[in-house]
């Protein structure tokens, strides 16, 4: 059977040393854990265009894709054994101010130190943040080790 895996986008807006994130509230997986501004990559979709969309439904900003940079790739397994890709884009600059556009599925949304984020920070989520923090590209989280 060919392998499949859901594509994540996930936005990294980083202001003064501080990095955006959202509480998921409502939507039945992973509520009251604070994540990235994020979605699935739809059929049809390109990453960048899908993570533009992302950012104005869920917190009412325009970016360019030329503000964006692929920052990093997770290839992660969550706690139900479901595997997702994340591209972890960073957007150097946007225009307005963040607000919480989808407050059915977000409780609120925030700034926090990056090195200093909420317990509640969801594992992909903190995992994008630190490769951030150390300029690194690439991790690999939730699979077990396998001889190469």
């Amino acid at each position: 059977m060919p392998y499949t895996s859901v594509i994540d986008v996930m936005l990294l807006l980083v202001r003064d040393e501080t990095v955006l994130l959202a509480l998921r509230s409502g939507t039945g997986f992973a509520d009251n854990w604070w994540n990235f501004p994020s979605g699935k990559l739809e059929a049809g979709e390109d990453a960048a265009t899908a993570i533009c969309r992302e950012a104005r439904e869920e917190i009412g900003l325009h970016l360019d894709r030329g503000s964006l940079s692929l920052a990093s790739t997770v290839h992660f397994r969550n706690e139900h054994g479901e595997a997702r890709l994340g591209l972890f884009f960073h957007a150097q600059s946007w225009e307005g101010e963040p607000v919480n556009a989808e407050p059915r599925k977000c409780a609120r949304i925030d700034w926090f130190p990056l090195d200093a984020l909420p317990d509640n920070t969801y594992p992909y989520t903190r995992i994008g943040v630190d490769l951030y923090r150390k300029r690194q590209n690439f991790a690999v989280s939730g699979w077990a080790p396998t001889a190469a």
